[in-house]
C-alpha cells in the first residue's frame, strides 16, 4: 500500500475483533516503522506502553471511561510526551551527526545551547508543547504504518490522565497526549462513509 492510498483507507475504527491477538514480533516491526517519524533536532520526546493483558486492559478501559474499544482491541498503545527527552537524547543525536558528518566538534555545544534556547527548561510550556507535537508526529506515523501492516487503529483522546498515570506507573512529569487502539475490524462490520471533512478553502490561504 502507498503512502495515498494509507491515508485515504485509514480510519478510526471503534469495533475491533475481540480476542484476536496481536504478536510481540509485529508491534515491534509497527514501532520499528513509526520511530522513523521526524521531530526537532531528531531528538524523539516519545515514549511508549503497550496494553496487550486482558486485566490490564480491563484497567485501562477503567481509565478511559469505559470505552470498549480500550479492551477490545488487540492491543492499547499509551503515548508519553517526554519533557525530559532533551537531555536524554541529545548526546546520543549529536554523537551521531557528528561520526555521519552532519556536524562537526566544534559545533557541538552550539547545538545544545540552540536546544535549550529553543525548548526552555523541563517545566516550560515550550518544552511541553515541544514534548506533545513530535510525539503527535510518532503517533500519526503508528496510524499509517498500522494500516500497511494490514492493521486498523483508533487515536483516543477521551481518558483520565491521572487514572492512566496511577494504574501504569508513569511518572507525574510525563503527558499522554493520546492513546492508540490497534486491532483488527471486528467481523461483520460495515464501515459508514467518511464523515464531514472542511474544504480547503475553508483553512488555507496563499500569500
Amino acid at each position: 500500500m502507498d503512502v495515498i492510498q494509507a491515508i485515504k483507507e485509514r480510519r478510526s475504527i471503534n469495533f475491533f475483533e475481540i480476542g484476536r491477538e496481536l504478536s510481540d514480533d509485529k508491534i515491534r516491526e509497527l514501532l520499528e516503522i513509526a520511530n522513523l517519524s521526524p521531530s526537532s533536532f531528531n531528538l524523539q520526546p516519545w515514549k511508549v506502553i503497550v496494553v496487550k493483558d486482558p486485566e490490564r486492559k480491563k484497567v485501562l478501559r477503567h481509565c478511559a471511561f469505559d470505552q470498549p474499544k480500550a479492551e477490545e482491541a488487540s492491543a492499547v498503545m499509551i503515548l508519553i510526551a517526554d519533557t525530559k527527552g532533551v537531555e536524554e537524547n541529545r548526546g546520543r543525536v549529536l554523537d551521531s551527526w557528528q561520526e555521519l558528518g552532519y556536524m562537526k566538534p566544534e559545533m557541538r555545544e552550539t547545538y545544545v545551547g540552540m536546544m535549550q534556547s529553543l525548548y526552555g527548561t523541563e517545566d516550560s510550556l515550550r518544552r511541553k508543547v515541544f514534548a506533545v507535537k513530535n510525539t503527535s508526529l510518532f503517533a500519526m506515523n503508528i496510524m499509517l504504518a498500522a494500516k500497511d501492516l494490514g492493521l486498523e487503529t483508533h487515536p483516543m483522546d477521551g481518558f483520565d490522565e491521572d487514572c492512566i498515570k496511577k494504574e501504569f506507573n508513569i511518572p507525574e512529569d510525563k503527558i499522554i497526549p493520546m492513546l492508540i487502539a490497534v486491532g483488527y475490524l471486528r467481523s461483520g462490520i460495515t464501515l459508514l462513509p467518511r464523515a464531514f471533512r472542511r474544504s480547503i478553502g475553508e483553512f488555507m490561504r496563499f500569500e
